[in-house]
């Protein structure tokens, strides 16, 4: 039997859509990445140049490159937002040029956007959205626990823009009421990628499934991805615009797109990965180019034509290699097939890698990266370098990084002096919101040059990551101090303290092999006297094996029965005005005098 819908259901119906979306319109705060006034879209290497704002390209490439290539560099592969917020809920709402979806991909990777959140502790989070396609696609992210164990000032948020698809406009909306802070984009060197379908994001579920972001995360670096889908050539006109980026590497992923036919001969591929290596190098011989193999196909083992292609262009991909590394180039690299071992299951049509083989792509990378880059990662908390987000209503962590890099650049210390909060609110430079030690800071480390590396709530691997991210790059220091330890004392074992100070000294050792590093005992601490110099002597004998400098300046804090002398700390860990005083001749003492 068959049912009527009153009218007035119909009207009720219309009411309260039309009401909803007032609401939306009403109770939300709406920011436009495109209105903004500072750059704040990463992925991006013409920000100031591109004839639309999500470009990949630069206006000037349309009369240059191949009309299929300029019409990908539409597509937002690689794009992030980052931002802060505390909001519960956050909307994002974007209009799309072309289809929502292909048969062997999903229209969450190829229209979708994919919302990842940051914990204070440089942990990544992803979040599910609610989603629909339509003229104006909008995503919705609801339920967001919005405060972290330290404050409750909001989170860090990356946005993913769609792999596959070409994004008119985009807007992000929060409650009203909430805070919203959009974060500039980094100035470190980036990680640039050259390749196909695969590194543009084929067939990733949603756009942070894909290879080349999972890297960006693992790595907490900026990723240019370049990837053309059927039209990674390893053309001229892509060569030369590469080489106008200042990358940290170059990355050639293009040999899926290079079989072999009449019009693309073996010698052609060989002669195309030389000319893109020397191009490179003339134009940045410091940077260093990683050449990938071709992974391969799913059936690459009993399909004999297919195995012989993989086969005959990894083949001259080394043989390429060699000529190049015979001629004098170096700084250039080799990730064999082996290392992707993306298996049968990799695969979604026997070509394009699943997220499984997403993964396996990204793993391999993420570990030759890290080899290239003398920037390895272990398996304890200590050594795995990460961001952190623990005291922002004193200062921003992000901010004072940032700050240092630019002194590096402007006005090199001599000095570099690491540690967390009892460094950071010393005194000196960058400048710190409170200071209770300035008069010794200036009498003792100003005339040696000395510059303020202390971060309040450092830990270990937070330290390494600012070390992994140009810290001490671009510049020679004559002496580096470390004092760290103490924030891990609450969380790792002794031994994992060694392990982290190591990965650090080492971290120094490689960026600058001319100076002298001292390690400064942990300064002993309300209760805890006795641990820390249990550790202090794993510290001292570290020293030894590392052939570095050890001084424990922290017995100068204690009293007569071994505990802190209450009267020269603020709060049973850091000192006071009378505690910087006794601390930092010592110190300075362990340094030579800059003329």
């Amino acid at each position: 039997m068959k049912h009527k819908i009153p009218l007035s259901c119909f009207l009720l119906l219309f009411c309260i859509n039309h009401l909803s979306i007032s609401q939306e319109k009403a109770n939300d705060t709406w920011w436009n990445p495109e209105h903004h006034p500072s750059p704040t879209l990463e992925g991006q290497a013409w920000a100031a140049s591109v004839a639309s704002y999500y470009d990949r390209l630069p206006q000037q490439a349309k009369q240059k490159v191949r009309k299929p290539v300029w019409d990908l560099s539409k597509h937002t592969a690689g794009l992030v937002i980052r931002f802060r917020s505390d909001a519960h809920k956050i909307k994002v709402r974007y209009g799309l040029n072309g289809s929502f979806q292909m048969p062997h991909m999903p229209a969450t990777g190829v229209s979708g956007v994919d919302l990842y959140a940051k914990n204070s502790d440089g942990q990544w989070h992803w979040l599910r959205g609610n989603r629909s396609f339509a003229d104006t696609t909008r995503y919705v992210f609801d339920h967001i626990d919005p405060s972290d164990q330290y404050h409750e000032l909001g989170r860090e948020y990356q946005l993913y823009l769609p792999l596959y698809n070409s994004v008119k406009w985009l807007e992000i909306g929060v409650p009203e009421g909430a805070s919203f802070e959009p974060l500039p984009v980094r100035q470190e060197k980036p990680i640039v990628v050259y390749g196909t379908s695969i590194a543009q994001g084929a067939c990733a579920s949603r756009p942070g499934m894909a290879w080349t972001g999972i890297l960006s995360r693992k790595m907490d670096r900026q990723l240019i991805n370049l990837g053309f889908s059927g039209n990674g050539r390893l053309e001229k006109a892509i060569i030369d615009l590469l080489a106008e980026i200042d990358a940290k590497i170059y990355v050639l992923d293009c040999l899926p797109n290079l079989t072999p036919t009449k019009d693309m001969t073996i010698e052609e591929v060989e002669r195309r990965i030389i000319a893109s290596v020397k191009k490179l190098k003339e134009k940045r011989p410091e940077v260093p180019v990683l050449l990938a193999e071709h992974a391969g196909y799913s059936d690459g083992t009993l399909n004999k034509e297919r195995h012989e292609i993989y086969t005959k262009l990894n083949e001259v991909l080394r043989k390429a290699y060699w000529q190049l590394k015979n001629a004098g180039i170096s700084g250039l690299y080799v990730l064999p097939r082996s290392e992707m071992a993306l298996g049968m299951d990799g695969y979604v049509d026997g070509t394009h890698p699943s997220d499984l083989g997403m993964q396996h792509y990204a793993t391999a990378y993420e570990r030759s990266l890290r080899a290239i880059l003398h920037e390895p990662a272990g398996t304890i908390s200590t050594a795995i370098p990460v961001t952190q987000r623990r005291e922002p209503g004193m200062y921003d962590w992000e901010q004072r990084h940032q700050a240092l890099l630019k002194i590096n650049k402007t006005s090199p210390p001599k000095v570099c002096i690491f540690g967390n909060s009892i460094i950071n609110y010393w005194g000196g430079q960058p400048g710190a919101p409170l200071s209770n030690g300035s008069d010794s800071w200036k009498t003792h480390f100003e005339p040696l040059k000395a510059g303020n590396y202390g971060f309040g709530w450092d830990r270990l691997e937070n330290v390494l990551w600012r070390i992994y991210h140009d810290a001490l790059d671009g510049f020679e220091a004559e002496q580096v101090v470390v004092m760290l330890g103490t924030n891990n004392l609450g969380y790792n074992p002794d031994s994992e303290i060694i392990t982290g100070l190591r990965y650090i000294v080492n971290a120094i050792k490689t960026r600058q092999p001319n100076a002298q590093i001292h390690l400064i005992g942990i300064l002993p601490r309300r209760d805890q006297e006795e641990r820390v110099q249990q550790v202090n002597l794993l510290i001292a004998e570290l020293a030894d094996l590392t052939n570095v400098n050890f001084a424990d300046v922290g017995i100068s804090l204690l009293n007569h029965e071994g505990k802190i002398d209450e009267s020269l700390f603020t709060d049973g860990l850091h000192p006071n005005k009378e505690g910087y005083q006794k601390l930092a001749p010592l110190i300075a003492s362990q340094l030579k005098s800059v003329d």
